[in-house]
């Protein structure tokens, strides 16, 4: 066994307009201070990190892990949950979605698509630059307006949805297989690939493709309540990211797993900061260590109550406390010893 790497943070909620938080230099001098080890990097902002760049130039991307190791920081994984979901629109978002894109390709579903594609398979040649193994995104959804089908299920429309989505994602994950790179889709309610089922179906239609693997995000299992550690059992070969995200759902008299289209706060499941939450991360963290788990524990913070400032800095602590130090020897090694008089 190996001890889980951590504590890493997932930048995307903390990005913004002012320093320290516009520029990568700041954001890894507040992480480094809050005292994160890693920093999870989304592709989606040019000024924080250049994905294009990076896949064209080594320099940039020595460059980049030199800022970070002077905060004493590396990459976990670099994201592009946003360019993953362009991969696969149904029409119905297509308006919802076309701002995830730059604005020549608003309008025009083929030329998005082509653009989100040409941006994940250049993060792959970026992650293998960096040194990654494992990469963070969402699989899009053409099938999701239909989760819960009225008419009656219509079997003929899935196969096709899913059909698709496959031939649309294979040639991508070929591409990170010749960078020696997982694609790690976070199983996500909006998103085709949402829970165990769904991923197998489409592991399936990939033929088992081995870059095709899982960031394993427990908050989305229970909100669908789903025994995330049950979930662990099941997947655990193909989990090659770890978002630690907590959550907690509160049944009602008015409202449940769907929503009810409220502010989070009203809802009956809802996201809160690790360790507020319902989520049981010594079970997780306790299973994950068991399987070998070889990647590392990031935080994605979203809380519908706390500051991001003080959910950062609880987080921090929250994993390391979570983090189980392996030992290099078993507890009853005396036992197996010779008697000596």
């Amino acid at each position: 066994m190996r001890t889980i790497k951590g504590p890493g943070i997932f930048l995307t909620q903390f990005i913004g307009g002012e320093a320290p938080f516009n520029t990568l230099e700041g954001l890894a001098g507040w992480a480094a201070e809050k005292g994160y080890k890693a920093l999870q990097i989304p592709c989606n902002h040019k000024a924080i990190f250049d994905v294009e760049r990076a896949a064209e130039s080594q320099a940039y991307c020595d460059e980049i892990n030199a800022t970070l190791a002077a905060h004493g920081l590396v990459i976990s994984e670099l994201s592009t949950h946003l360019e993953g979901q362009l991969v696969a629109v149904h029409p119905t978002y297509d308006e919802a979605f076309d701002n995830f894109a730059p604005q020549a390709v608003r309008g025009n579903a083929a030329a998005r698509q082509a653009w989100a594609v040409d941006i994940i398979k250049k993060a792959a040649v970026a992650s293998a630059r960096l040194g990654l193994t494992a990469h963070a995104t969402f699989s899009g959804s053409l099938a999701w307006p239909f989760i819960y089908p009225w008419p009656p299920h219509n079997e003929a429309r899935f196969e096709e949805a899913f059909g698709e989505l496959a031939r649309r994602w294979r040639p991508i994950l070929d591409a990170f297989d010749e960078q020696g790179v997982n694609v790690c889709f976070e199983l996500h309610p909006g998103e085709d690939l949402h829970d165990g089922v769904t991923f197998e179906r489409f592991l399936a239609l990939v033929d088992n493709h081995p870059r095709c693997n899982i960031l394993f995000d427990p908050s989305h299992l229970l909100l669908q309540q789903m025994d995330y550690l049950a979930f662990i059992d099941h997947y655990h070969t193909r989990i090659k990211a770890f978002h630690v995200k907590d959550a907690e759902y509160r049944a009602n008299g008015r409202s449940g797993v769907f929503g009810g289209y409220q502010n989070w706060i009203n809802r009956a499941g809802r996201f809160r900061s690790p360790g507020d939450g319902q989520v049981d991360f010594k079970g997780i963290f306790s299973k994950l260590t068991q399987y070998d788990y070889d990647g590392w524990a990031v935080l994605e913070w979203e809380c519908c109550m706390k500051d991001g400032d003080t959910g950062a800095r609880e987080g921090r602590e929250f994993i390391s406390r979570h983090i189980i130090p392996v030992s290099s020897r078993a507890f009853d090694d005396f036992a197996a010893g010779e008697l000596h008089d």
